[in-house]
């Protein structure tokens, strides 16, 4: 399998939980697996991540598991025949108070606040923008509308209004459940559903900080950016977070599908700019649940992702629930993989007129600027914290980066930098000793062979966060 940079995410549901498809699908190309906790209880999420710990240790690596809250439930309640089929012109009551099942009347609402938050005028979009409601009027907990878009309503279909606005708080007390439920078997990452400001974010780290002190543990946190509110806050919401997912289903509901691509652009920019990672995610091969191959615009949108510079594409129903789902994840890695060897870089552009206070991050700089101009066969960082691999993968580069920790936490969160292989080894405290055994691991993978070159960061002493002070370029016997 060809070396690739951008990593891949899939989704873990029925149509993935089989254990030797699930190695297949690791041995195929995923980095990263996503638990949805939108779905199943905290035991079947227990179970789950059982099966992909096993699974990535059949298959011989590391992968991140990242732990997917729900977020506030804005959506309409249940109907008596499961769904109605709504017609344009047609009046349709959204009824907070309503108790009994829905009709093609009115139906109840999961989200109690919404006739608060909604006036005459405003439209409201359903079942991800493919029904259309605007407000008539509001008359105590009924919100009366006219149906702008038909077609067909089914039990708990989200509500997103236009523009955005709806104040629902994106912690409820089931994600605080299931922060504990996902630290108790250290869930890497931890993403957090409709952040609207940096606050969410804060909060969000420290019940997960709270829930995972008892393992020694600390989850990366990726906030997801999909609220029309999110976006004026979006530096301040990437620099309380490990890392942003560009979220494009809810985000095009509320802030129009065109604006989408540009925001996404902007998002992956910002990110690597700050040393955050970012995921791309929502329909990137959704016609691959049903048909054995993507369609051209498809390979077209995960292409472009990839040359946007994104650490990750995402997989959602596709993994889950698909057809496909080994077939998926083979051709994303296939895209992906020709799509890096049309890159453009110029590594120079990105340290022109930065300082770096930081004597580990200079060290990092200094390890792409020489491996780029030498021609290096590898780039390996012996890291503790993944900080040094984390500001290298920030840059593109055609030298390959390895990261060696003795930190099995590390490897893992690693999973998801782009452009970083991380490997497992349980260094000598001796620094000569432990550049030693870092060649002969080199060595023994195939990394490296007699003769190439390579440069090699570290910290004296060995094993201090942070402690990155040294860079050496070597020569294989």
């Amino acid at each position: 399998m060809p070396r690739r940079a951008t990593k891949i995410v899939a989704t873990l549901g029925p149509a993935s939980s089989d254990p030797a498809l699930l190695e297949q699908m690791i041995r195929a190309g995923v980095n990263v697996v996503r638990l949805n906790f939108s779905h199943g209880k905290a035991q079947d999420h227990i179970d789950r991540a059982h099966l992909v710990r096993e699974a990535a240790k059949r298959a011989g690596r590391e992968v991140a598991i990242m732990a997917d809250l729900q977020g506030p439930k804005i959506r309409v309640g249940k109907f008596a025949e499961g769904k109605v089929f709504l017609e344009p012109g047609q009046k349709f009551i959204l009824d907070a108070a309503r108790v009994e099942l829905g009709d093609i009347d009115a139906v109840g609402l999961d989200y109690k606040e919404l006739p608060r938050e909604v006036k005459a005028g405003d439209v409201l979009l359903l079942n991800d923008g493919l029904i259309v409601i605007t407000v008539d009027a509001v008359r105590g907990e009924q919100v009366h509308t006219t149906v702008k878009l038909g077609g067909e309503l089914s039990n708990n279909k989200g509500i997103n209004k236009q523009g955005g606005g709806l104040t629902a708080p994106a912690l409820t007390a089931k994600d605080m459940d299931d922060i504990r439920t996902a630290m108790s078997f250290q869930a890497d990452y931890v993403a957090v559903s409709f952040p609207k400001n940096a606050t969410d974010m804060e909060m969000a780290r420290q019940l997960c900080n709270v829930a995972a002190h008892e393992y020694g543990h600390k989850p990366g946190l990726i906030a997801k950016i999909e609220r029309a509110e999110a976006i004026p806050k979006l530096l301040e919401i990437l620099l309380a977070s490990d890392g942003i997912m560009v979220a494009r289903g809810d985000l095009a509901v509320e802030v129009g599908n065109a604006l989408v691509p540009g925001l996404q652009k902007r998002m992956i920019k910002l990110a690597r700019e700050h040393d955050r990672v970012v995921i791309t995610a929502t329909q990137m091969m959704e016609s691959m649940i049903t048909n054995p191959v993507p369609t051209r615009a498809e390979v077209s949108d995960v292409a472009n992702a990839v040359l946007d510079g994104t650490d990750a594409v995402m997989l959602s129903a596709e993994t889950a629930a698909g057809k496909y789902p080994l077939e998926t994840i083979v051709e994303m890695a296939k895209i992906c993989h020709v799509a890096e060897g049309h890159e453009d870089f110029v590594l120079e552009a990105d340290f022109t007129g930065k300082k770096f206070s930081r004597i580990d991050q200079s060290i990092a700089m200094g390890a792409l600027f020489t491996a780029h101009h030498l021609g290096a066969k590898a780039i390996v960082a012996m890291t503790d914290s993944g900080s040094t691999a984390l500001w290298m993968s920030r840059h593109l580069i055609r030298v390959p980066i390895y990261a060696l920790t003795s930190k099995v936490s590390t490897q893992r969160k690693m999973a998801l930098y782009r452009n970083v292989r991380p490997l497992f080894i349980d260094t000598s405290g001796d620094r000569d000793t432990a550049l030693k055994q870092a060649e002969a691991h080199l060595k023994a993978r195939g990394i490296v062979q007699s003769g190439d070159v390579y440069a090699i960061t570290c910290g004296e002493p060995m094993g201090a966060p942070g402690g990155t002070n040294m860079l050496k370029i070597c020569q294989v016997a």
